[in-house]
């Protein structure tokens, strides 16, 4: 047992870790980190954004790039995804995924209600980025 001092939860809002809305964000990745493919034949760079403004700051998205694959597809994708998120940020080149961290962007994040994916596997409620944009226009 631990003593947690006089704690009141009709005094403290729950957490909600659900899906938030579809929409657009503020957000900035607040974190990076390369992990092995379940195959153990690659990695994905895991991208965490945090939303900085309005009635979601605070909530955390994490996208995945497959940077290192035997699917060549994969890394396609993984590299224009980067590439977005690099221009949002105006980070044009760099050699460590800390050189993201804590630029602010715009980002369109997309809403999938819980139910069965294609495959009959039932899926909880998620969330997915789908566009990274600066938060102003250029010139």
């Amino acid at each position: 047992m631990a003593f947690i001092g006089n704690f009141n939860a009709a005094e403290i809002e729950p957490a909600d870790f659900g899906a938030i809305p579809a929409g657009e964000y503020t957000a900035l990745i607040t974190s990076s980190e390369f992990r092995a493919t379940k195959s153990g034949d690659g990695q994905y760079l895991v991208l965490t954004h945090q939303i900085i403004d309005g009635p979601r700051k605070g909530r955390m998205l994490w996208h995945n790039l497959n940077l290192i694959n035997n699917n060549q597809q994969a890394v396609e994708i993984a590299q224009r995804e980067l590439s977005a998120i690099a221009r949002a940020i105006n980070v044009m080149t760099f050699d460590n995924s800390e050189s993201l961290h804590n630029i602010p962007m715009r980002i369109t994040v997309t809403y999938t209600p819980a139910g069965n994916d294609k495959k009959g596997v039932y899926r909880e409620e998620s969330n997915k980025i789908k566009k990274w944009e600066a938060l102003t226009a250029g010139p």
